[in-house]
């Protein structure tokens, strides 16, 4: 049975998250998902020497406060490839404000690590990541935004705890959003 990503429900059976890779880790080419024609199309070329420093992708069925759907980035040591689903336990948020033309709006980034049924989680919490590993993504997320044209402010950090409640939250903003449709 193929339901397709639109319909994929943002967690899994045994309470983990399902994650749609859009682009993978080293890559300069940034992807997105195009609910109308179905597939996945590049949105940009990252600039030399910049490059993904690991898979990114979306929450399916959920709605951040940016308008899009909760972004996450997955934490492995290899890259997947675009449209892959992977199964990932949150283990903590790096929070920000992004603004683009005068206009700022919440754009927090979740952080997840990879789980199959023969590969156990490597890290549980946000603080346990390599010393170094989140000033680098970071850095990152500030530096892929400016070339954009936008700022990119780092306003703090979360646990599992905080990435759950971010979660709910857009999960719940997305139900709103399809019942307003539905009543038009």
């Amino acid at each position: 049975m193929n339901i397709g990503v639109e319909n994929l429900p943002p967690r899994t059976d045994d309470n983990l998250v399902n994650v749609i890779v859009d682009t993978t880790k080293g890559s300069r080419n940034k992807y997105k998902y195009d609910e109308k024609i179905r597939c996945f199309r590049l949105s940009r070329i990252l600039p030399a020497g910049a490059s993904f420093p690991h898979d990114f992708g979306y929450i399916p069925r959920t709605l951040a406060e940016d308008g899009d759907p909760l972004d996450v980035m997955v934490i492995s040591e290899a890259p997947s490839f675009s449209g892959c689903n992977v199964a990932v336990k949150l283990i903590g948020t790096i929070s920000g404000v992004q603004t683009e033309k005068g206009k700022s709006v919440r754009n927090d980034r979740l952080l997840g690590v990879p789980m199959t049924s023969v590969n156990p989680i490597s890290f549980e919490h946000l603080d346990d990541l390599p010393p170094g590993w989140i000033t680098e993504v970071e850095h990152f997320f500030v530096s892929y935004n400016s070339v954009q044209g936008r700022e990119f402010r780092i306003i703090g950090h979360g646990g599992p705890k905080e990435a759950d409640e971010a979660l709910a939250s857009a999960e719940r903003r997305y139900k709103r959003q399809k019942e307003d449709k539905s009543k038009r």
